[in-house]
């Protein structure tokens, strides 16, 4: 990876294994893939600020290009002390968002690194924290749903100001007093299909052995794993798009009446 902006509030440490990223009431800082990708596994372990973070946001995300991109995140929303972070999941396909889910989680992101994963592959999305699964987002495209499968992304990381809604809906605001705040990386895993051009599409979707991420074992989870983010979501999610009806107008998108497991 590379520091895309921010330079100053950025560093690699010991043998470029580790980052950390500074938020401070001058600038943020995020750093990018040398390489973007389609379909892939993409592993960072994330330790957050910690203490009073409200209104930042520490991202780790997949993105494309351009006013019809498409994009995956994680996403952490800083709260005031003693309160949990939460986790903000998104999915974009040509420019469109609107498909959040938000959890708390059931340790303190700021104590230690954990591990946080997408697996991105032509039949589901999956977002691990630990290795346990805590949303799936699938292929529905032949049914007219959209999904991400046609634009290679590179894999950002970043810390930013994000006080006008990320805390609250943006009641609670960065308490600068308490910055420089530092979000400290290690360990950044990209296992996928590098993109080299069109042709990349057709092979980068092939379940060949080198595309391990493709294979059946990754197509549907196991009952283990089911029943694993079951109790996660039953126990630590606070929101859910397809929960909305108020928001959509009665008229939820399609894959909220399709099978996401």
């Amino acid at each position: 990876m590379y520091i895309n902006w921010g330079t100053r509030h950025s560093a690699f440490l010991g043998n470029g294994d580790d980052a950390v990223l500074v938020l401070d009431r001058y600038s943020g800082s995020c750093m990018v893939s040398n390489k973007s990708f389609l379909f892939g596994s993409i592993e960072m372990q994330i330790k957050l600020a910690p203490g009073n973070s409200a209104g930042t946001v520490t991202a780790f995300y997949l993105s494309s290009t351009g006013d019809k991109h498409d994009e995956i995140d994680f996403e952490f929303l800083g709260n005031v002390s003693g309160q949990p972070y939460t986790v903000h999941t998104n999915v974009y396909t040509l420019g469109h968002a609107g498909r959040e889910q938000q959890f708390y989680l059931w340790f303190d992101p700021t104590e230690d690194y954990h591990n946080y994963t997408i697996h991105w592959n032509p039949t589901a999305i999956v977002w691990y924290v630990d290795g346990e699964p805590l949303r799936v987002f699938r292929n529905y495209l032949s049914e007219g749903i959209p999904y991400p499968n046609l634009q290679a992304m590179r894999i950002y990381a970043s810390i930013w100001n994000a006080d006008s809604w990320a805390t609250r809906g943006g009641l609670d605001k960065i308490d600068w007093n308490e910055s420089p705040f530092f979000a400290r990386f290690r360990r950044f895993r990209a296992r996928g299909c590098e993109y080299d051009g069109p042709l990349s599409i057709t092979q980068c979707a092939t379940p060949r052995p080198a595309n391990w991420w493709n294979s059946l074992g990754y197509s549907q989870m196991s009952h283990e794993q089911q029943a694993q983010m079951n109790r996660v979501r039953d126990k630590y999610m606070i929101y859910d798009y397809c929960n909305d009806i108020k928001r959509f107008k009665g008229w939820l998108p399609g894959e909220c009446f399709k099978s996401q497991v």
